[in-house]
């Protein structure tokens, strides 16, 4: 399959190797062609997220036929399409979880992974939307009971994950607590709609969330010594998430609590999900998710906008997590 009116190749952002930053390096593909299930999209911008961060480091390898380049989520739009699907057309605006290969100029996506643009979001905002609230609505609402006026404790509010949870709990009727570590980072989750910022570096979540009663839901993106405190702070018939484990994973716990105070605990990671996992979800953000937006009860937060070829200062900036929202890379 060509397109007479596309360019045979693109300009991406490759690893030359593992490690740090300084292994992302400016390079040229041939175009993707998308697959008869596919859309081409010509990307507006492209999220940087936590597994990109992994992957380059060496150790959260792309899944089977997957893109070896970086990018779960893009922007942009459709510029050619597969045979087989009907939900898009070449001129539509998209955003889009990908399998891989955002950080560059193209990139095929399977259409069942798409959405629209939602109302009120600009197009390079909406970049920063899919991997964080597909991850998000999927591990803690999709097909999940959630109790009427429950606790929702999220770790590491400023950051992608954290903004998107906090947003989407306020939106479902929670009242959110989370942690940040600055003051700045506090009036930052406090405008998404958490009513209770816990400054780690200075308050213990512990004993404020079990003042509250205890949280009905925990998501934690730090591992570490927070899961047995997340055990702690946990209401009866809780349910704590995990999803990320930047103090560690190996740690010693009392499982005791945990069958006294009828936990759930479970974790995930969306990119080893099925498609057509994938596709209900997409199908379940875009009929009770995306028409919040339009009401301003959702918003895209953008922490930075840097050229493609930043990619390395792009992950240095959120590896410093001082960031705010999403940063996101512009071909």
């Amino acid at each position: 399959m060509t397109f007479p009116h596309l360019p045979d190749t693109m300009k991406v952002i490759e690893a030359n190797g593992t490690g740090g930053p300084e292994v992302l390096v400016e390079g040229v593909r041939p175009l993707p062609t998308p697959a008869a299930d596919e859309i081409l999209i010509k990307v507006t911008a492209v999220g940087v997220n936590g597994p990109d961060l992994v992957q380059r480091r060496g150790h959260y390898p792309p899944p089977k036929g997957a893109s070896d380049l970086l990018g779960l989520e893009v922007s942009g739009e459709v510029v050619a399409a597969g045979p087989d699907q009907t939900k898009w057309t070449p001129g539509d605006r998209v955003c889009a979880l990908t399998n891989g290969g955002g950080y560059a100029e193209y990139v095929a996506v399977a259409a069942t992974h798409c959405l629209p643009i939602p109302k009120g979001v600009e197009e390079m905002d909406a970049a920063g939307l899919p991997e964080t609230f597909f991850t998000v609505w999927s591990n803690v609402f999709f097909g999940q009971a959630i109790p009427e006026n429950g606790n929702f404790l999220v770790h590491g509010g400023s950051g992608g994950i954290g903004s998107t949870a906090i947003q989407l709990g306020t939106a479902m009727g929670l009242n959110v607590y989370t942690t940040v570590e600055s003051d700045a980072a506090a009036t930052f989750a406090t405008s998404l709609g958490a009513i209770r910022t816990i400054n780690f570096n200075e308050e213990d979540f512990v004993p404020i969330c079990r003042e509250a009663g205890g949280a009905d839901i925990i998501l934690d993106i730090i591992g570490g010594d927070y899961v047995a405190r997340n055990i702690k702070a946990a209401r009866h018939d809780a349910r704590i998430i995990q999803l990320a484990f930047n103090l560690g994973s190996k740690v010693e716990i009392d499982l005791m609590p945990v069958m006294l105070k009828r936990i759930s605990y479970t974790g995930s990671t969306l990119r080893s999900r099925s498609d057509g996992f994938k596709a209900e979800v997409a199908q379940d953000l875009r009929e009770k998710v995306w028409p919040i937006f339009a009401s301003g009860s959702l918003r895209s937060v953008t922490h930075a906008v840097l050229p493609l070829g930043q990619a390395a200062e792009a992950h240095r900036i959120m590896e410093a997590g001082k960031h705010h929202g999403k940063i996101l890379l512009q071909p």
